[in-house]
């Protein structure tokens, strides 16, 4: 489906209760737990994933005013990674996150999934939550 010509995700979100602690393992190695705050973006991601790479690669302005994690179910060594890769498949299930790639927005202060799809690519990500960013 699309929506002017850009590719979107297709069904409807299921909202759900979300985690409120990042328990994961870096990918420098390092196991971390963060707390989540606010609108949280999670951008669950595989290797080989074409539409993940910008997200592991790339710098996402389109993001600065939320948070966002990069997390995967797969320890591996993220070559090229800008940000970090998190290892942290317990996550993803908590999230219901069994596809990726594919995205979560989460509103920590509930906390809920108030909406998820399929992930593309950067800027499809970003048209898809801009509503919940104003």
């Amino acid at each position: 489906m699309s929506d002017q010509g850009r590719p979107v995700s297709f069904d409807p979100p299921r909202e759900r209760r979300a985690p409120t602690t990042l328990r994961a393992q870096s990918s420098s190695g390092e196991s971390v737990e963060v707390p989540l705050n606010g609108l949280t973006l999670i951008v669950g991601v595989k290797p080989d994933c074409d539409g993940c790479r910008p997200f592991i690669e790339e710098p996402l302005s389109e993001f600065d005013g939320i948070d966002l994690f990069v997390v995967s179910a797969v320890d591996t060594n993220w070559a090229n990674a800008r940000r970090v890769v998190y290892y942290a498949p317990e996550f993803l299930a908590a999230l219901e996150l069994h596809w990726p790639p594919s995205y979560v927005l989460i509103d920590a202060r509930s906390p809920r999934v108030v909406t998820e799809g399929v992930v593309f690519s950067p800027a499809q990500v970003a048209h898809e939550i801009s509503s919940y960013l104003r």
